[in-house]
């Protein structure tokens, strides 16, 4: 459901209140009166749901397991009926929306977006801070003599009206069903024939244009952000003047902006386009991530976007570009993979109010009529004279002297003027920019190949001592689509933190090296990437088959002549350095659950050595590290949808022959000795291990706590019986610590599977409490558990078990999606393809006392085999806390882990599924 107002239209005073009110409106209905009952009911029906507030409008959603589809329709609409909004609510969910503040507050991206809301006329609401905070929502409307919880009803009853709202339900009934249902739940909206708000005008008033802000971030590094009022391009969705200027000022081929930026050594990523946009107004941005180099050179890079601007207004709209990209997007178009359906549906809503009925399936997906003149109308609005740039860079701290008020980022502001940006160019050095080519990479055979072999599960088609092919022809999905997965193992890259480091650079390098090639096949569909893993590295290609091969035996050769260009190393050093220095400035429960898999697997780095090597590593160290590392690999593969056993076949044994083949092989096979693989730390039965640091950042006010519970290694009842579970004690952990107890914004219960090694997590994220406290609310919470689950009826159990199937049944939506279940068996080394049945099987016998003893064996608190970890990060506002829970003396079965690595040694380690080719059942 989308409805037609947000947070363009809070109240004067009353900052954040359409957002407040998105909070609020999900609590209960005078129908289902119960606090909490409609996500209790959604989540034990296998479902999730969420909302969110835009500048001019608000949306709502859930997904439900189509059983249940009518009653949670039901549950839903009554919240635009008559929704209960609490006072005792209001409270907490004031709290709640701080809480989302709170974990804003030192992210650059919500600081540089609240700076150029900031610097715009203060009567238009784009100026508005929108989030809402204790203080615009509780202290200021408090002292001015207002009642927050009667605003909000008033918000509420002046602007939800049914004439504003669109809805889109998407089920497995028939379209007459579908519409008869929401006919008869959705009648009763009251319709007040409120009409649409409308803010006209743009925000950038003259004052606004033609200022170069100079802003400080919280990240090490330097960022350019480029930015022109222009006309909302929605306004001609079938000509897409911006879908046009976006493809090329944001091309990164031959001749581009990026192209010669990057070969300058002045830039690492730009990207072009449409944002922040509204039917009234929109702005182009061209964002460019620089190097230090680039830092010195902001004038000059200024003047290259601009001259390249300017070649196209030489050049003009060139017909064979515009239909390149029309074709392009058909074919996406016609081809699309299926999504989540509650994705599906969020977007469709969204398009309802702004395109024809024809049209809200496509929304601006689909430019086909080429019309030079608003291309052109578009492109000229791109001038000097309209122009905003914003510098971000954390060397200018100290050198600002304006404070943005609601995130407190420093800044100045300088004026420029069309004749200094015009100087700029003339002294900018002479670079050859030029158009793109014609795309090679489009695909014209779309054909479905007619595979004889219908396997429903992945098959090893080849096998060699240099490497293993599993293979899955396409039997669902009907898409000219393939996906490649080659994954390097190889022993030498994880021995010690220099390798990893090295590692990490030469997949960084071979990104770097293909880009403008290979940017090409993006932008027709064809997407690979390589990344490092524990053990070495992988390369994954996914997109239309037809030219896929193509690309595989590109991305090959480069790394098998890899070679190091000290330029291009030195940029990559830098990026990675500034990588591991932002490490600190992670969320507090991102660096809980990094602590906490530093715990667990036995073969991790810690960042800190990372960063500590990193400044001696030079270009020849990673020329020899190379060669040493593809000197012994394996290769474990997989290729999958619409590609022909033979293809498949011969795609491996051209890889084989390159790496493994000639008078003098870069590789060789790996001894059976060096078949790593990675394991897991066993946790004692019956003992709770707790970890305290203090967080990286010391300006970070949030603290976090990961409470996790080992349970067991990969067997299917274990599995159901925990997954179930979970299930179970999902909604009432969200309820109880977040609604509640109001402990933070982000509170989560959620499953964790190392490597096959099963468990629960809690993760809590707060600064109302220091993590020592929020353990103890979670042990209190478990306590509370015990009574629901013992008293939990008969049909309640079956309902939630019969969710959980319905949950495993669900087919995989595409290709992607299917690709990462099997290789995550293939990975792991489970090799359980059959999982999804086998699991469903188990669940089918799964008794209620078993659950029970299950939690009586594993959770509950003082179980005799529960195996506990709490890793517990101190924000900035619990460093008193931090300093007694680091040296109070413990208790018996209550181990405080001192030195990660000492602790790692001292542990047995899980059998890994992996246990060598001799026990690999093939």
């Amino acid at each position: 459901m989308e409805v037609g107002i947000g947070s363009f239209s809070d109240p004067e005073g009353l900052e954040g209140l359409a957002h407040f009110l998105e909070h609020m409106l999900f609590y209960a209905s005078e129908k289902y009166p119960l606090e909490d009952s409609y996500s209790k009911y959604i989540t034990e029906h296998g479902g999730s749901t969420n909302a969110f507030t835009s500048s001019e409008h608000t949306t709502y959603y859930f997904d439900v397991n189509a059983d249940c589809f009518e009653e949670a329709l039901d549950r839903f609409a009554q919240f635009f009926i008559k929704p209960l909004m609490s006072p005792d609510a209001t409270m907490r969910e004031i709290k709640a929306v701080d809480s989302e503040n709170q974990k804003n507050l030192l992210s650059d991206a919500w600081r540089l977006n609240q700076l150029q809301k900031h610097l715009s006329a203060e009567s238009h609401p784009y100026h508005k801070f929108s989030t809402g905070n204790w203080d615009t929502l509780e202290v200021k409307p408090k002292a001015r003599g207002m009642d927050t919880r009667l605003e909000l009803l008033k918000f509420y009853e002046e602007n939800y009206s049914a004439n504003l709202m669109h809805l889109v339900v998407y089920a497995k009934e028939s379209l007459d069903k579908i519409q008869s249902l929401v006919e008869t739940k959705f009648q009763e909206i009251r319709n007040i024939d409120r009409s649409y708000p409308c803010f006209p005008n743009h925000p950038c008033t003259s004052e606004h244009l033609r200022v170069l802000v100079k802003a400080v971030p919280i990240k090490q590094g330097h960022k350019l952000r480029i930015i022109w009022p222009i006309t909302p391009g929605i306004r001609y969705h079938k000509e897409g003047p911006s879908k046009y200027l976006s493809h090329l000022i944001g091309h990164e081929g031959e001749g581009s902006i990026f192209y010669v930026l990057k070969t300058l050594g002045w830039a690492t990523s730009l990207s072009a386009g449409e944002s922040d946009w509204t039917y009234e107004f929109s702005f182009f941005k061209v964002v460019i991530d620089l190097t230090d180099a680039g830092h010195e050179h902001v004038e000059d890079i200024v003047a290259l976007v601009f001259k390249y601007i300017h070649l196209l207004q030489e050049s003009g709209p060139c017909k064979w570009i515009f239909d390149e990209l029309s074709a392009i997007c058909e074919t996406v178009f016609h081809y699309q993979d299926k999504t989540p359906p509650i994705n599906y549906v969020v977007n469709v809503a969204s398009n309802m109010k702004l395109y024809p009925p024809q049209d809200w399936l496509i929304g601006s997906s689909l430019p086909s009529n080429f019309d030079p003149s608003i291309i052109q109308s578009v492109l000229s609005e791109l001038t000097p004279n309209n122009v905003r740039i914003f510098w971000e860079s954390t060397k200018f701290e100290g050198h600002t002297d304006k404070t943005e008020p609601w995130y407190g980022t420093a800044y100045s502001v300088e004026k420029i003027t069309g004749s200094m940006i015009q100087q700029w160019i003339e002294s900018a050095p002479d670079e050859h920019l030029h158009l793109p080519a014609p795309n090679v990479f489009i695909p014209t055979d779309l054909s479905l190949k007619n595979i004889l072999e219908k396997a429903n599960c992945p098959l090893l088609l080849r096998k060699s001592p240099y490497s293993r092919l599993w293979y899955k022809p396409d039997t669902m999905f009907s898409t000219p689509k393939a996906y490649v997965k080659i994954d390097f193992n190889c022993p030498y890259s994880g021995t010690s933190p220099e390798a990893a480091v090295l590692t990490n650079i030469f997949t960084r390098l071979l990104l770097d090296y293909l880009n403008e090639y290979a940017y090409y096949a993006e932008v027709a569909g064809l997407y690979y990437s390589i990344s490092v893993t524990d053990n070495g590295f992988q390369v994954t290609v996914v997109g239309y088959n037809h030219k896929l091969r193509i690309l595989v035996a590109t991305v090959i050769e480069k790394i098998s002549k890899f070679e190091v260009k000290p330029e291009r190393f030195a940029v990559i050093k830098e990026m990675l350095t500034k990588d591991y220095q932002n490490f600190k400035f992670q969320q507090p429960y991102q660096q809980a659950m990094y602590y906490c898999s530093l715990i667990l697997e036995n073969q991790t780095w810690p960042w800190n050595d990372g960063l500590e090597v990193l400044p001696h590593l030079e270009a020849d160290n990673l020329s020899k590290f190379v060669s040493l590392m593809l000197s012994r690999t394996f290769l474990e593969c997989y290729i999958a949808g619409n590609i022909e056993p033979n293809e498949a076949e011969s795609m491996i044994q051209h890889i084989e022959d390159v790496f493994f083949k000639g008078p003098q092989p870069i590789s060789q096979a790996l001894f059976p000795s060096q078949h790593l693989t990675n394991r897991i730390v066993k946790l004692e039965k019956g003992t709770s291990y707790f970890y305290p640091a203090e967080v990286l950042n010391p300006s970070d006010d949030n603290s976090a706590l990961v409470h996790y519970i080992q349970v067991h290694q990969d067997e299917f009842m274990l599995n159901v019986t925990l997954q179930l579970f979970a299930l179970i004690a999902k909604q009432p952990t969200f309820h109880q610590l977040r609604s509640v107890e109001q402990l933070g914004y982000i509170t989560v219960l959620m499953q964790r599977n190392d490597s096959g090694i099963r468990g629960v997590q809690f993760i809590i994220q707060s600064t109302v409490k220091d993590p020592r406290q929020i353990d103890l609310r979670v042990v209190a919470f478990i306590k509370m558990l015990e009574s629901k689950l013992y008293d939990m009826s008969t049909d309640e159990f079956q309902s939630n078990v019969n969710a959980l199937i319905d949950m495993k049944l669900e087919k995989h939506k595409n290709l992607r999606e299917e690709s990462a279940f099997y290789w995550r068996e293939i990975s792991d080394g489970t090799l359980k393809f059959d999982r999804r049945a086998c699991e469903v099987a188990a669940l089918k016998q799964l008794s209620q006392k078993e659950l029970i003893h299950f939690f009586d064996e594993y959770i509950k608190v003082g179980a005799p085999r529960k195996k506990a970890l709490s890793v517990r990060v101190y924000g900035s506002l619990h460093s008193l806390e931090y300093n007694i829970d680091q040296s109070e003396p413990t208790k018996p079965n209550l181990v405080r882990i001192d030195d990660i690595f000492c602790f790692r040694r001292s542990r047995p380690l899980y059998g890994s599924f992996k246990g060598g080719f001799g026990q690999m059942k093939l």
